[in-house]
């Protein structure tokens, strides 16, 4: 161990690396992490994709506190290549805009982008270009993934495994969205080029994900499916 922490010592004196520092983890029992491992499964297990947002008002900070969540998720070198962008129901001009854009690439898609099989495997889920969540919603937040860093001098920084990592915190971002209390929808309109566009964001990053975030309307409804089994998604050695 002694021989072990000299060498990453001087290694870190060599190469100029960030400073090691005790991981400050806290072990529980087994009873308690098997507990906490059935807890949150079924809390995660209630997790739903809901298209009916009711417009009651979120208090900002837990807004603020679901960013700071997602931005925990591990990056390739922590790079961190990840900008979100949170748009409240105050900006209707501007949610306005972006529904409108989303709802014209959304029309086009299903009238002549997507395949037959496609449409077939989402008729069944009752969805259609048009997305009035856009506006409803007390929050829209848009996922984009920095291609690269900007350093202050407007050099490049580059940035490894950014679709990876950048899902990982959407991941992420979820699960807090659903533990704060609140519901979502991972809505990709494709191309996602207008909010770039709309939202005026540098060259560097590109559209992601939008996520509409708050609380369901009291008669919102959910399609009654089911999750694939243990046995279908896991494969054990």
């Amino acid at each position: 161990m002694r021989k072990s922490l000299k060498f990453q010592t001087q290694y870190n004196i060599m190469e100029n690396k960030v400073e090691h520092i005790p991981y400050n983890f806290v072990k529980i029992s087994s009873n308690k992490s098997l507990q906490n491992s059935i807890d949150f499964y079924h809390t995660m297990n209630k997790r739903r994709s809901c298209r009916y947002f009711s417009d009651t008002d979120i208090d900002p900070k837990i807004i603020e506190n679901l960013i700071l969540t997602a931005g925990t998720a591990p990056s390739g070198a922590h790079k961190q290549p990840w900008t979100f962008v949170v748009i409240d129901n105050k900006n209707k001009t501007l949610r306005k805009k972006i529904r409108d854009a989303a709802e014209k690439e959304e029309k086009l898609s299903y009238e002549s982008r997507m395949t037959q099989e496609w449409l077939d495997a989402l008729a069944p889920l009752g969805t259609n270009w048009e997305k009035p969540f856009l506006e409803n919603a007390p929050y829209l937040i848009v996922v984009l993934r920095q291609r690269h860093g900007i350093n202050e001098d407007g050099s490049k920084i580059k940035h490894y495994y950014t679709s990876e990592s950048v899902g990982i915190a959407v991941g992420i971002l979820i699960s807090a969205i659903h533990n704060a209390g609140l519901v979502t929808l991972t809505h990709t309109p494709s191309p996602m080029n207008f909010l770039k566009k709309i939202l005026n964001r540098p060259d560097n990053e590109i559209p992601y994900v939008l996520l509409p975030v708050g609380y369901p309307t009291e008669d919102a409804t959910v399609p009654n499916l089911t999750r694939k089994s243990l046995k279908e998604i896991m494969v054990k050695f």
